[in-house]
C-alpha cells in the first residue's frame, strides 16, 4: 500500500520510499524514514496534494509523491 491510499485520519508506518534519490533525500530531512509513524492530515480539494503529520510536523506532499511511498497499516 502506497501513502496517497491512505484516508484522512489513518496512520501508518513506512516501509520503504521508491524515489529518485533528490526526492528520497528530501523526505528523509523531513524524517520520513523507514519505520516512522506518520498520518493523513487532509486532502487538496482537487486531491492533487495532500497534508501529512510526520514528528508532530505538517508537511505537504504531491499525490505523486505520495505513491512512491510504501506503508503498512
Amino acid at each position: 500500500m502506497t501513502l496517497d491510499q491512505l484516508h484522512k485520519g489513518d496512520t501508518a508506518t513506512i516501509l520503504q520510499i521508491d524515489a529518485d534519490k533528490a526526492l528520497k533525500s528530501r523526505l528523509n530531512a523531513f524524517g520520513m524514514v523507514k519505520g516512522a509513524s506518520i498520518s493523513v492530515g487532509a486532502f487538496s480539494l482537487a486531491k492533487s496534494t495532500m497534508e501529512v503529520v510526520i514528528n508532530h510536523s505538517k508537511i505537504a506532499l504531491r499525490t505523486s509523491e505520495a505513491g512512491k511511498i510504501q506503508v503498512s497499516q
